[in-house]
């Protein structure tokens, strides 16, 4: 049944009462909830579908306007938790990635049937895919082709009118016919994924004029964006990250009205983009990452007159670029999530003596040996991330940040790989430090001998996740679990499960913690 979930939803009686119950959740969607969950119907089965995607797609299709003390973004993320707290869509996962809580989603598969029956009564979504219907001939205004579909062109441009596609989401094996001069009212072309895209098939994007979001994202053979760029002045979002391109074209200075540029490296490295002088005159970008500011100080200048800005990432960060980027954060008055990433930060961030204070998410990737001072007055800090830091005063630096008034707000912690340095790196969690602490990754912090626990100490604690080299993982590494009033999980990287007396001992002191947490493997297999 499982596997024709579609057949029996429609021939067994049986399944009739399910089907009527789940309709009238979905009778009971106000009507800005039922336009977002019908939108659903695009994504394959058992999709993992991220809340970023969907939010800047829902924003290119106008499902929300601004309101009174909230953007748009903030507006269809609400949205967002709205439709997961009545369940039509479910949280994939809680990551330490978000400050939101949750980045992705997906959708039980009697669910999603309730959305393809609607949306195809609506004429919203028709899916290409093997065994369809080709004699469709329909209007309709999102556009999907599945990964098993193989069919021609004539097929392509006769199974539904192309003049009025509002968007198109390609989940593999790219055609050049895709992207036709017919879509005319084009406004979402997502191709996120990993396959057989290059250069050459975006040659003619610049004709969708009424574009909206591009997706390139993923996208290896990607290497440049055609000049043609700058004719899409209606153009929102640009999601160029995990492609190789380095460089974006001077066009993108004409695109106004872009709110978004998310452009990095695949994830091993840390190239940013470089952007034209005059990136300047797009004033309503929200967020822009990661910027590679290493080939002179224009950039930095055009980036102090970004006021808007939320997000920012950076690469290329030196002593010389080094004060003018400390002059352009400082400016940023509505930064709320800043990412600094060089070969070394050492000295080069001494300078920002006033940082934004409305900054919740901060990110520092290179060497720092010492923590900048001007951490302490980050008053809404709630996302900390270090790597490669490098920082010897280890068990100083946490308790400093447990017991300073001004990081009380602080909600996940993550160290990474050589965040901190020593012959013995210890980390203490004294009592009534960290009092909102709900998430703790420690991955890959070298020589770690002890990770501890007071009573009292990270009362709100929910999520503790370790990988370490497989060495230094021996009983006893970690102690005072059971203190944890709140923890529900201890994620573990799937290798250390082969260290017999290690997870014992995790086993035996999640055992006498009274939350009940549980000790799960992520990682190999």
């Amino acid at each position: 049944m499982n596997e024709h979930i579609s057949a029996e939803m429609e021939m067994n009686p049986e399944l009739e009462t399910i089907k009527a119950i789940l309709m009238k959740s979905y009778d009971g969607l106000p009507y800005y909830l039922k336009a977002c969950f019908l939108y659903l119907a695009i994504f394959p089965e058992d999709q993992q579908i991220a809340r970023r995607r969907l939010v800047r797609r829902w924003i290119a299709e106008s499902y929300s306007s601004e309101v009174r003390g909230m953007s748009v973004e903030e507006v269809l993320d609400s949205y967002f938790m709205k439709l997961i707290s009545r369940s039509m869509i479910l949280p994939s996962q809680r990551t330490i990635c978000s400050r939101k809580g949750v980045d992705s989603c997906h959708v039980h598969d009697l669910i999603r049937e309730i959305a393809i029956s609607k949306s195809m009564e609506e004429n919203l979504v028709f899916t290409l895919e093997e065994g369809c219907n080709l004699n469709n001939q329909g209007i309709v205004r999102h556009l999907a082709v599945s990964s098993n579909w193989k069919g021609y062109q004539c097929e392509f441009e006769n199974i539904v009118d192309l003049s009025r596609v509002r968007s198109l989401t390609v989940f593999g094996n790219w055609s050049s016919f895709y992207i036709s001069d017919k879509m005319r009212l084009l406004r979402v072309l997502d191709l996120e994924g990993e396959w057989d895209l290059v250069d050459h098939h975006l040659h003619h994007i610049g004709k969708l004029v009424h574009l909206r979001y591009l997706s390139v994202r993923g996208h290896v053979g990607i290497r440049h964006l055609p000049n043609s760029l700058g004719n899409l002045r209606q153009l929102q979002t640009l999601d160029i990250s995990g492609t190789r391109i380095t460089k974006l074209p001077r066009a993108i200075i004409k695109l106004v009205k872009m709110q978004g540029i998310l452009a990095s490296g695949r994830q091993w490295t840390s190239h940013g983009v470089e952007m034209p002088r005059g990136i300047w005159k797009l004033k309503a970008l929200h967020p822009l990452r990661v910027v590679d500011v290493s080939v002179g100080k224009t950039i930095l200048q055009d980036i102090k007159m970004l006021t808007r800005l939320r997000k920012l990432g950076v690469t290329g960060i030196n002593q010389r670029n080094s004060q003018e980027l400390c002059s352009a954060i400082a400016c940023l008055s509505s930064l709320e999530s800043l990412s600094l990433h060089s070969h070394s930060l050492s000295g080069c961030l001494d300078g920002l003596s006033s940082p934004p204070e409305n900054l919740q998410s901060l990110k520092l990737i290179g060497n720092l040996v010492k923590l900048p001072e001007w951490i302490q007055e980050l008053k809404n800090l709630v996302k900390l991330k270090l790597e490669r830091s490098r920082i010897s005063e280890h068990d100083a630096a946490i308790q400093a940040f447990g017991n300073l008034p001004n990081l009380a707000n602080l909600a996940t912690l993550r160290l990474l790989d050589y965040s901190f340095v020593g012959e013995e790196v210890c980390f203490s969690f004294c009592g009534e430090a960290f009092p909102s602490l709900k998430v703790l990754q420690l991955n890959g912090v070298g020589n770690l001998k002890s990770v501890g626990f007071e009573e009292g100490a990270a009362p709100k604690l929910e999520l503790l996740q370790y990988w370490g080299t497989y060495n230094s993982t021996t009983a006893g590494l970690f102690f005072g679990l059971a203190y944890l009033p709140s923890l529900k999980e201890f994620l573990l990287y799937s290798s250390h499960w082969e260290n017999t007396e290690f997870v014992e001992d995790l086993q035996g002191q999640l055992a006498k913690n009274g939350n009940k947490p549980v000790l799960k493997s992520w990682g190999r297999g």
